[in-house]
């Protein structure tokens, strides 16, 4: 049952050794844990640590070209391994105890579900709590909102591996905002779901794409709401509201409405 030798953790990463160390210590599971850590051009290179239970390979990239690179080449390297599951993270986030084998017992038990997300505790740099991020668990309530909000934390992620591969990996052709590019291919022939309880602690970092690369984000994230676009639903307009005043308004501004409607939502 606790079976995690067709599991791989996939970490992307740009310097950031004690990130990276950080991170994968915080893994708690009964079996080894599978790691591969795409170094993504660090200066010095990333070495992998030596963690009890954790069996970790580095997958060296010959120069820096950005995360949807990196993770293209870390899935398709997994492929070829035979790993069935990826467990996505990254450098400064942590995991919750039990994480994976949580989500590969869903996924073995939900054939057609190829995407699989956790509930998520957004914190500072420090550690300290901001909000909760709680969106739905079941495919139907994602699929009529995936273009409103967002319905996964991508560093909470289990993929499929096999239906990531079919559907075309990673590809930076949505810079930014590879994750939903992935996601929504991946919806086209199979179902996302999120596990109902907190998998990972984000760590919602200043330097991080979300705050450096906002505008190319929001961009992106524009482009392919228009492309998957349903007339009908009135809340893929919402989405496409939301997205525009991401443009026009501070990013500063927007976290901290979020979070303060978050915060609000969670003590009601």
């Amino acid at each position: 049952m606790n079976d995690l030798s067709d599991v791989a953790v996939l970490m992307p990463a740009f310097n950031g050794q004690a990130e990276v160390e950080r991170t994968l210590a915080s893994f708690r599971e009964a079996s080894t844990v599978n790691v591969l850590i795409v170094d993504d051009g660090s200066t010095p290179p990333i070495v992998a640590p030596v963690i009890d239970g954790m069996r970790i390979d580095i997958l060296r990239m010959p120069r820096n070209g950005g995360i949807e690179r990196a993770l293209e080449a870390g899935i398709a390297a997994l492929a070829t391994g035979g790993i069935r599951y990826a467990a996505r993270i990254d450098a400064g986030d942590l995991a919750t105890p039990g994480r994976l084998a949580k989500q590969r017992a869903y996924m073995e038990d939900h054939s057609r579900v190829a995407v699989l997300g956790m509930w998520t505790h957004v914190v500072s740099t420090q550690g300290a709590p901001l909000f909760d991020l709680t969106p739905p668990a079941e495919p139907a309530a994602i699929r009529r909102t995936m273009l409103a909000r967002t319905c996964f934390t991508h560093p909470s992620l289990m993929l499929r591996i096999d239906a990531v591969i079919e559907a075309g990996n990673y590809r930076a052709d949505y810079r930014a905002a590879e994750d939903l590019d992935l996601i929504l291919r991946l919806l086209q022939r199979h179902d996302g779901a999120n596990l109902p309880e907190f998998g990972l602690f984000y760590e919602l970092n200043e330097s991080g794409i979300s705050a450096t690369k906002r505008r190319v984000q929001v961009m992106s994230t524009l482009r392919l709401q228009l492309r998957y676009l349903r007339v009908t639903n009135p809340l893929d307009w919402a989405g496409v509201a939301k997205s525009i005043a991401h443009l026009v308004l501070p990013y500063r501004a927007l976290r901290g409405l979020k979070a303060r409607l978050l915060k609000s939502t969670s003590s009601a």
